[in-house]
């Protein structure tokens, strides 16, 4: 087991002038599985690369435990690579596949056999060591695919995308399969993935990444709760925070015929930037709807308080609902989602009063991206 650190590691394509990686900063503890996340093209699976040595480090430092492993060829690195393509030999059977990286560094034939039997055991595939890969499932192709990887008891594992070839409903079941078995084995994991989701209830810690910079890593509840920035904040969470840009008044925001109460400190913090707007997050789930004649700190007696939204679309889901309507903001039409009771969901072309829950809204600077709330 190891600690892995990146330290300002930074990788440069040829011909490219942008860095692909740019001084990526994390320490990673010993037995944690941290999950990189972003959308196509932020970095992470180059990141993922500079880690597994396939890639080289333009600058900066990559550090398995105590050891400098920044100009390592993979062999070297006691890492266990698990893709998104499974890479089975499809003349081999599932035994052989599982063993083969030990037989190439001449390990004898009996301990290969009771390490492969003793992975197949933990990834219930002992049924299947004598079949070859076409004769499997794709869920269980990757769990093959997994079993490489542990019978090589390395000191890190790299996941890099190996869901995303799976249907909906074994993507579900297969990282749970893939978390457990993690804490189980309690082997160093850095795992990549675009699915946010998938982050978010995976990962001990998670670090979300754009345009090659790192922009938080921190605990999933953590980042949900406390998103850094706005891109953070859009990014997290399904469905996405509602961001909405709103004119600073009196104590607080003006939203819609509401006034929604902001902290003094961000009030000021974004006055001291020169914003005369700023960006108020909120997610659907924290959405009050006001009935008709309710008044919630509005303006104004003549109009219902809040934010009005006219219902587009509906998704039910059972015990929610969540309404995708539109908004008038100042002299913008913005989307919005809103959590409500699966029991009693509007009609399409209804209108809701909608009004965040005190507490519960996220601000941020408008020039900048910058949280500005605690």
């Amino acid at each position: 087991m190891a600690t892995v650190s990146f330290d300002k590691a930074t990788r440069v394509y040829p011909g490219g002038d942008k860095p692909a990686v740019d001084q990526l900063d994390i320490e990673i503890a010993d037995g944690e599985f941290l999950v990189l996340v972003g959308p196509s093209g932020c970095g992470k699976s180059t990141s993922l690369r500079m880690l597994a040595g396939l890639e080289d480090v333009n600058g900066g430092a990559i550090r398995i435990g105590d050891r400098d492993v920044t100009h390592l060829p993979p062999k070297d690195r006691d890492i266990a690579m698990v893709f998104q393509n499974y890479a089975l030999y499809p003349h081999m059977t599932v035994a052989d596949n599982m063993g083969f990286a030990l037989k190439i560094a001449g390990v004898n034939k009996a301990d290969i056999r009771k390490k492969v039997e003793e992975a197949a055991k933990i990834l219930d595939l002992t049924e299947y060591l004598d079949r070859k890969p076409k004769a499997l499932s794709g869920g269980q192709r990757q769990r093959v695919a997994m079993g490489r990887a542990i019978v090589r008891e390395p000191q890190v594992f790299l996941m890099d995308e190996p869901l995303s070839n799976l249907d909906a409903k074994l993507r579900v079941s297969t990282r749970t399969q893939i978390a457990s078995l993690q804490r189980r084995l309690g082997i160093t994991t850095v795992y990549v993935t675009h699915d946010q989701v998938e982050a978010m209830t995976m990962g001990d810690r998670v670090a979300v990444l754009k345009d090659g910079l790192l922009q938080q890593v921190d605990s999933p509840r953590n980042m949900y709760d406390r998103p850094a920035n706005l891109f953070v904040a859009g990014f997290i969470g399904s469905p996405a925070m509602n961001l909405v840009e709103v004119p600073i008044t009196d104590g607080g925001v003006k939203f819609g015929n509401s006034v929604v109460p902001v902290s003094r400190e961000a009030l000021s913090a974004a006055s001291g930037k020169g914003d005369k707007t700023v960006t108020v997050g909120v997610r659907p789930e924290h959405f009050d709807i006001v009935e008709e004649g309710g008044t919630n700190g509005a303006l104004s007696k003549d109009a219902p308080a809040g934010l009005a939204v006219t219902v587009n679309v509906v998704e039910e889901l059972g015990a929610d609902g969540y309404v995708y309507g539109t908004a008038e903001v100042g002299s913008e039409t913005k989307d919005l989602v809103v959590r409500v009771n699966g029991r009693s969901v509007p009609e399409k072309g209804a209108k809701l009063h909608v009004v965040p829950r005190a507490g519960e809204t996220h601000v941020f600077s408008t020039s900048t991206g910058e949280r500005l709330t605690d």
